[in-house]
């Protein structure tokens, strides 16, 4: 994980009113932990359902699926639901439940989902993920917080 990318990204104001502005973080950010695949949710709180604003590497035919999320469904709308970041060292073989079924579609193994929050409010979510089965450090896991937390104050 290219660190400085993340700390450089989150020292400056987010713009989010130009087109294109949520998919140049989410590239910013894949490009920095060297991530295939991500996805930016922002809550609607009139339908109270995750609206996917931004997304690399999920293949077309699953676009639907995560285009509108209800909290507590998947990863990213357990992420919303507790209010705290949801791992997955292999979404291949999880039992747990969390994720969907067509979210072993996707080939992602190693997967992430942390909540946008900005003090006590969510904002949406945040999820990146890879091929392979991954661990995710307490070190990622903190700056994904922090990029959530910076793209919850720009909402």
């Amino acid at each position: 994980m290219n660190t400085k990318v993340i700390e450089k990204l989150i020292a400056h104001p987010a713009d989010l009113s130009t087109e294109g502005a949520y998919q140049a973080i989410l590239d910013v950010v894949l490009e920095a932990f060297s991530f295939s695949t991500g996805t930016i949710h922002s809550l609607n709180t009139e339908t109270e359902l995750l609206e996917l604003v931004a997304q690399q590497g999920i293949p077309e035919f699953l676009l639907d699926k995560v285009n509108l999320i209800p909290i507590g469904k998947g990863i990213a709308g357990a992420a919303a639901e507790k209010r705290e970041a949801v791992e997955m060292c292999n979404l291949q073989t999880d039992t747990s439940g969390v994720a969907r079924p067509d979210a072993k579609r996707t080939k992602v193994a190693g997967s992430i989902a942390v909540p946008m929050l900005k003090g006590d409010e969510l904002k949406g979510t945040f999820g990146i993920g890879l091929q392979e089965p991954y661990d995710f450090s307490s070190e990622e896991i903190s700056q994904l917080n922090q990029v959530a937390t910076w793209l919850a104050q720009a909402l």
